[in-house]
């Protein structure tokens, strides 16, 4: 397993702090993998999900370290969206 992938997983489920996301949101990190965030938690899978965000390693990373602001990298281009344009904005007020 990519250590990319461990990494985010274990920020994303420490961002969600215990709350369950309802819904599903994956998140595709290239030439890496795939996370799921759900109400079951955060896993590395890539399964479908109701939404699927797409970016590079570097884009993800800064997401999670709060250096980028999500809707500033869909709005650039950087993070692609495909699916639900609600579930994506509830899941950019968890990581923010």
């Amino acid at each position: 397993m990519s250590e990319i992938l461990n990494q985010a997983r274990d920020v994303l489920t420490q961002k969600l702090g215990g709350s369950v996301f309802e819904g599903s949101a994956k998140f595709s990190i290239t030439d890496e993998g795939s996370l799921i965030v759900d109400s079951e938690g955060v896993r590395i899978s890539d399964q479908p999900a109701d939404v699927t965000l797409s970016a590079t390693a570097e884009v993800f990373e800064d997401i999670l370290a709060g250096r980028q602001n999500p809707t500033s990298a869909f709005m650039s281009g950087k993070l692609t969206l495909e699916g639900d344009m609600g579930l994506a904005m509830r899941l950019a007020g968890v990581l923010s």
